[in-house]
């Protein structure tokens, strides 16, 4: 079963946190030195950690997975840093234009790709898609990426949405419904 988990607050710290076919090497495991990936996700975007902690904690701790849940995650700041983490392969942090993750391993893809289900090329499309565009990428642009890679039937995206920086806002379609696109802007503090 595959289903995800977003979160977002008002300093602009998101988390995505995606059910994945698991690895024994990220075995839940109950020590001082181990922590959940959802926990990490759940500090992260309650903010209770900084994005500088959360990489400090991926290089200090294992990361390991919830009991009886696979799950790895992205999180990402306002800067647009972004940390993937996923439990028992390793972790990544990236500042770019983009970071792309999906219900596979993006930092060993082969140990997932067994898993992989025919027609099942999202995250090459969205790649691809995003290298598209040049400089000034906007939100209509994120969502006409969004649409073109949404997922639909059983495992249907349930939520899509983009932090837009410059206004301090999220966008977000629910259900793919993306002629109903929807805004929150954060309070100013």
């Amino acid at each position: 079963m595959r289903h995800s988990y977003h979160g977002m607050n008002r300093n602009g710290n998101a988390g995505t946190l995606l059910y994945v076919h698991g690895n024994p090497a990220g075995a839940y495991r109950d020590s001082k030195d181990c922590m959940t990936v959802a926990d990490l996700t759940e500090l992260f975007v309650q903010a209770k950690i900084s994005f500088d902690e959360a990489l400090q904690i991926v290089q200090q701790k294992t990361i390991v997975y919830a009991p009886d849940a696979t799950m790895q995650a992205m999180l990402s700041d306002r800067q647009g840093r972004t940390l993937i983490v996923e439990p028992g392969i390793g972790w990544r942090e990236a500042v770019g234009r983009f970071s792309l993750i999906t219900n596979y391993s993006v930092l060993a893809p082969e140990s997932t790709r067994p898993f992989i289900v025919p027609g099942d090329d999202r995250y090459e499309r969205a790649a691809k898609l995003l290298n598209s565009y040049g400089e000034h990428f906007t939100v209509a642009d994120a969502f006409s990426v969004l649409r073109a890679v949404r997922q639909e039937g059983i495992w249907a995206t349930r939520v899509s949405f983009v932090y837009s920086a410059k206004e301090h806002a999220v966008y977000y379609v629910r259900n793919n419904a993306f002629s109903q696109i929807e805004k929150y802007e954060f309070p100013q503090f």
